[in-house]
């Protein structure tokens, strides 16, 4: 499951450093704005479709306005940066949520092999389009799928997965465990490929 135009963790800087990149959103420098929205949007437009969103582009666009109003306060690395972020969209959606007297709905997807995600239970999920990969994650839990997206589709940390569900990351790993196991066994009896 991609989308296109976003790149990967680790690709953020497109050419600078984030630091560089940080400093000149900071003072309103265009490039700097673009390389952050090119660089986060297209994983917050999948991250909030899956979650449910009925709307994950205006959502998305939401969260960047606020990461724009919210910026000169925020200090950290880029990893920092990204959790902070996907907090920003977490919390938006919750409240998005309450106000229109909706229950949360996530979808989490995750694969794991030895602490990391296995390259080829990665492979198998990338090669499912969105609807398919949103019914996939409907055996799931709440939680698990929120897991599974931000730790596939957001490619977030388990520290960062933590920071952004507000747990620990003891629990985090639990859940993911849990989530793969259960996605293994029903691609299996599906005949997914893996």
């Amino acid at each position: 499951m991609s989308y296109p135009n976003t790149p990967r963790y680790g690709q953020f800087h497109m050419g600078h450093p984030f630091e560089e990149v940080l400093a000149n959103a900071k003072r309103g420098e265009e490039w700097a704005w673009n390389q952050i929205y090119h660089s986060v949007s297209g994983q917050l437009v999948g991250y909030l479709t899956i979650k449910g969103s009925p709307e994950p582009e205006d959502q998305a666009s939401e969260t960047l306005l606020q990461v724009a109003r919210n910026i000169a306060s925020f200090q950290g690395d880029e990893d920092s940066f990204r959790s902070w972020v996907f907090v920003i969209a977490h919390r938006r959606m919750i409240d998005s949520r309450r106000r229109s007297g909706r229950r949360l709905t996530t979808t989490e997807l995750e694969i794991e092999h030895g602490g990391e995600f296995g390259d080829v239970e990665q492979e198998a999920l990338e090669s499912l389009s969105t609807e398919e990969v949103v019914k996939l994650l409907e055996i799931l839990t709440e939680e698990q799928r929120e897991v599974i997206v931000l730790r596939t589709l957001a490619d977030l940390s388990l520290e960062q997965t933590a920071d952004v569900m507000g747990k620990r990351v003891g629990s985090i790993k639990a859940m993911q465990r849990r989530a793969i196991a259960r996605l293994r066994k029903h691609m299996d009896a599906l005949g997914v490929s893996r």
